[in-house]
């Protein structure tokens, strides 16, 4: 299988994808390589853990971006819905919304690691 196959096992919508980058699937794919930085620099975990949720709440709107471009959608929902809790000041919720996702979000990032 290919990368963008394997994506869409995981649930992205790589059509939409490769619909935004005008079908250039090497493009697209050099692109899913900056998902694992974007992850790295914004953990938003720690930032709930220190009650930082301004900080939680910066991250997971960059993630949440990053994440949309590339058509991952189930971090995109996940993501989205952190930003509207923390937004309406539901940190707790918004934790549980991002602490269910880590898991998805490391089969996203093995996935495109695997197949650099």
């Amino acid at each position: 299988m290919s990368l963008i196959d394997d994506l869409k096992a995981l649930g992205a919508n790589t059509d939409e994808a490769l619909e935004r980058f005008m079908g250039n699937a090497s493009l697209y794919e050099r692109m899913l390589g900056k998902l694992t930085a974007a992850v790295e620099s914004n953990q938003v975990m720690p930032c709930f853990e220190s009650g930082d949720y301004q900080g939680a709440l910066e991250k997971a709107h960059t993630l949440k971006g990053v994440t949309g471009n590339l058509s991952i959608t189930p971090l995109y929902k996940a993501y989205s819905d952190a930003v509207s809790l923390l937004r309406e000041d539901k940190p707790d919720e918004a934790k549980a919304a991002v602490e269910k996702i880590l898991s998805v979000q490391e089969e996203f990032i093995s996935c495109i690691e695997k197949n650099k």
